[in-house]
């Protein structure tokens, strides 16, 4: 009797557990459904630093010593304004030198001038003379001997004039060889002198007064403010979305509190083959008063809005490959697999499913223990 009712005892736990198990596989499970969400914006997200779209380093390209400073970090600058100077005096004196040149090359034109005007008048009384001895001796009146001669003086006048003029020409050239050097000594001179290429604002000043430079060594750093912009690299997996006009939030490393509209200016036409990722440019529509280069951004682009959209979390989904993947859902009371495609992704990892989706199919945003094809499940909203 003792062995009996032990062995019942037996029986009935294990048939009590085998119960418990049962009701536990068997019972309808709890699964939280994905609600349809409005409004829903689509961004990706993108970390880059502030840069300037016309930023240059300046200084002089030819070699020379720092006589004068005249502008320091901060300042701003109008275009074709004094920056600074070199010593000069070497040059001043070269350029007084061509400026002598010029002068006496001048005067040797003048001279040769003049000796081109006596040849030619010279001539014009040749060739009078030898047409009236022509006359003379036609008449009998003068001898052949000598219209012979003052045929023979012409030909020597025109020769001699035809010397003066080559004279005169090369007179000329010597004067065109002199302006030229005084030119180039000149623009030599104005190169000792820098000036802003365009009005901006000195970001750096890297030489004093006194030091030696080297032709195209740096003495500022020059920006123009309103080209200032974010560079930001984003992924090119999520990148293709990216429009030019798109509005944008950018938050600066130093101030992760203030969010700053701005907009996709430019979009890079050669993605990173190391990082894969591509370069995006924004500009801010209302930008703050002090921005500093290089500093660290991050960006979040809008690229689309969804009027209302069914979201669910991507580890809910198996075999995501970018475009399509396998999710739970609770259709007609039980739990099925589908294949669906989705159309967008937001940043907190939420994939938005193809509206294509048959209605009245409810989508589990998590996937437990317990989940298998067939099994009775019931929906719970959020």
């Amino acid at each position: 009797m003792r062995m009996s009712s032990k062995l019942v005892a037996v029986v009935l736990f294990v048939a009590a557990a085998a119960g418990g198990v049962a009701w536990q596989r068997l019972r309808p499970l709890q699964v939280p459904v994905a609600a349809v969400a409005r409004d829903v914006p689509v961004r990706v997200f993108g970390l880059g630093t502030i840069e300037a779209q016309l930023l240059s380093r300046i200084g002089f390209d030819i070699a020379g010593t720092l006589r004068g400073v005249h502008a320091d970090h901060g300042d701003s600058v109008s275009e074709g304004a004094v920056l600074a100077e070199l010593a000069d005096a070497t040059q001043a004196a070269r350029v007084a030198r061509a400026e002598a040149a010029v002068m006496s090359a001048e005067a040797v034109a003048q001279r040769a001038e003049a000796a081109r005007e006596r040849a030619e008048a010279l001539l014009a009384q040749k060739q009078s003379s030898a047409r009236r001895r022509r006359e003379l001796a036609s008449r009998g009146s003068g001898s052949a001997e000598a219209a012979e001669q003052a045929e023979t003086e012409v030909a020597t006048a025109i020769a001699d004039l035809a010397v003066n003029r080559a004279d005169a020409a090369v007179a000329r050239a010597a004067i065109a060889d002199a302006r030229a050097s005084l030119l180039a000594e000149q623009t030599t001179l104005a190169r000792h002198v820098l000036t802003a290429p365009f009005a901006g604002t000195v970001v750096a000043r890297h030489r004093e007064a006194g030091a030696p430079l080297n032709p195209g060594e740096a003495v500022f750093t020059l920006v123009a403010p309103e080209t200032i912009w974010g560079l930001v690299h984003v992924d090119e997996g999520r990148a293709g979305a990216i429009r030019l006009g798109q509005p944008a939030v950018v938050r600066q490393r130093s101030q992760p509190g203030v969010s700053l509209a701005a907009e996709v200016v430019r979009i890079g036409l050669e993605s990173d083959r190391v990082t894969e990722e591509r370069r995006v440019y924004l500009r801010c529509r209302q930008c703050p008063d002090q921005v500093f280069l290089g500093e660290q951004i991050e960006a979040e682009i809008e690229t689309a809005r969804l009027a209302e959209a069914l979201l669910v979390p991507e580890a809910a989904v198996e075999g995501f490959d970018g475009a399509a993947g396998s999710i739970w859902v609770v259709e007609g009371g039980r739990l099925a697999r589908r294949q669906v495609g989705f159309v967008a992704r937001t940043l907190d990892a939420r994939l938005a499913i193809d509206p294509a989706l048959p209605a009245g199919v409810a989508v589990a945003v998590s996937v437990g223990p317990g989940f298998a094809p067939g099994r009775r499940a019931v929906a719970v909203p959020p």
